[in-house]
């Protein structure tokens, strides 16, 4: 079992391989001391009754509110019934886990100030597989999400244990443990801070990683069985261009089109090419660049204290600071980025379906379909494309200038990071069944062009590795039923994994 140890703050890979591969995750010793350091600060805190946010204050509007010691456990358990507000169908596990990770990892940098015995129970939750139930509506920012997480440490709430639904207090007692009596501070320090919008920027930046990967290797398909000109992607022209993510796309589709004799033939067929065809090194290495950047910031936003109050100081020497750390501004930016770069990369994939099936510059059959007016082949699939780019087209706009007052004046900016990525998340879904399509379509016009001359044997490999799994379209099936086996497909394999089992793969 691969093992993830959580010592300095972890990366975007490392809360992927704990949240979806099931690697456990371990506390060091040094993640432990900083934690226990910043309680006992808290507790000076208590003793001393030094005003503190949260700690013997209320929260939002009653931060002026001051709250005796003999109620200050009250404080934290009720933060966590009233913010337990979510909405709607649960996350996915993956997404609870991945949560659950990015807050271990905000506690674990020292400046949250609960005891490690909760740090220690959430981490004993994901490595027996219980996960609480998150419903994933309700947030303008964080709170609500991780307000369920955290009932589930005192008994309330809903849990999954394995594949089994249960009371949270019946899966803590069937895992042999007992719920918390929370302390002061530890009911806001399990809603505050972005772990939210952190643990589903980890899953959506490694999708997006996998759905660019398809991407490439699907529009090279496309661009051969087109019989594009594959001097548009020579690297003398490449070069010209200073986007990493440019070079990258263009050495991938030159690797993947390498000793295709369709190329060869077609060299000087026309002058050039449809821009959604000569442009995919262009498009697809923009759509790279924006990953790139937003990649960084989800690992910023992983090494940052995401806390309010700040826990700092010694027990003999405390410093508690207000400041707005929990709001992610970041984050919410960088969902939205990214939500637009892959709606993007899906507008340019529907664009090479219609120079596929459209019979008008196709150069194949009509509609890829066997018999002209008896099949339709692929002539609604298309449209089924163009409803999803339109859709994402209207859930790119970016959820960050929603704006929103909260609080009674008190919270009276929001950025709306979580929504950001949630409404990311519905741009993948649709991307992840263009590009579905866009395999179909390019699988089919390998079979109906019906051409002497060889694909490049990488192309070949993949379609042949493609039609293991859906035959040759004839009308035959609802063809709706193949775009979701094929978008299975995208998400189950790898591309260069599949070329790596046959010895055709480098990158």
């Amino acid at each position: 079992m691969k093992r993830v140890i959580l010592d300095q703050s972890l990366v975007w890979a490392q809360v992927v391989d704990v949240a979806s591969e099931g690697a456990f995750l371990e506390l060091s010793s040094a993640a432990k001391a900083r934690i226990e350091a910043a309680n006992a600060i808290v507790r000076t805190v208590v003793e001393k009754n030094i005003r503190a946010y949260g700690v013997n204050t209320g929260v939002g509007a009653l931060a002026n509110t001051v709250v005796a010691p003999e109620q200050q456990s009250a404080l934290s358990r009720n933060i966590l019934m009233s913010h337990a507000v979510g909405l709607g169908t649960p996350l996915a596990v993956s997404e609870t886990r991945a949560i659950m990770v990015c807050a271990i990892n905000n506690f674990a940098h020292g400046y949250s100030g609960l005891r490690l015995e909760l740090v220690e129970r959430l981490v004993v939750l994901l490595n027996a597989q219980c996960t609480p139930e998150v419903p994933h509506q309700g947030s303008v920012g964080y709170l609500s999400h991780m307000a369920h997480i955290g009932l589930v440490m005192i008994g309330h709430g809903y849990c999954r244990l394995g594949n089994e639904r249960l009371t949270s207090a019946a899966a803590l007692q069937r895992l042999g443990l007992e719920p918390f009596v929370l302390q002061a501070k530890e009911g806001l320090c399990l809603v505050n801070g972005s772990p939210c919008v952190t643990g589903l920027g980890c899953l959506l930046v490694d999708r997006a990683r996998q759905l660019m990967d398809w991407a490439d290797a699907i529009s090279a398909m496309s661009f051969e069985t087109q019989r594009c000109q594959i001097r548009a992607l020579h690297t003398a022209p490449m070069a010209m261009r200073a986007s990493p993510g440019l070079k990258y796309v263009a050495e991938r589709l030159n690797h993947l089109l390498d000793d295709s004799q369709i190329m060869q033939a077609a060299a000087g067929r026309q002058t050039q090419d449809a821009l959604s065809l000569r442009s995919i090194p262009h498009v697809h290495g923009a759509v790279r660049d924006a990953w790139a950047q937003v990649a960084a910031v989800v690992d910023q936003e992983l090494a940052s204290v995401t806390d309010n109050p700040m826990v700092c100081g010694t027990p003999d020497a405390p410093e508690i600071y207000s400041q707005a750390h929990a709001v992610s501004a970041s984050m919410g930016l960088a969902m939205d980025q990214l939500g637009i770069a892959m709606a993007q990369l899906g507008a340019i994939s529907e664009r090479r379906i219609d120079r596929m099936v459209n019979p008008l510059v196709s150069g194949l059959p009509p509609f890829l379909a066997g018999e002209s007016g008896v099949e339709s082949g692929f002539m609604i699939a298309q449209y089924t494309a163009v409803s999803l780019v339109a859709h994402n087209r209207r859930l790119a706009a970016p959820a960050s200038l929603d704006g929103g007052i909260t609080s009674g004046l008190q919270e009276d900016i929001l950025c709306h990071a979580t929504p950001a990525a949630l409404k990311a998340q519905r741009i993948l879904d649709n991307v992840e069944h263009i590009v579905a399509i866009e395999l179909l379509a390019a699988s089919q016009s390998y079979d109906v062009l019906n051409s002497p001359l060889n694909p490049a044997p990488r192309t070949a490999a993949l379609h042949r590795a493609f039609r293991e799994d859906i035959a040759l379209y004839a009308d035959d099936r609802p063809l709706g039923e193949d775009i979701g086996q094929a978008a299975v497909f995208i998400k189950c394999n790898s591309p260069d994994e599949l070329l790596s089992r046959l010895g055709l793969g480098y990158f």
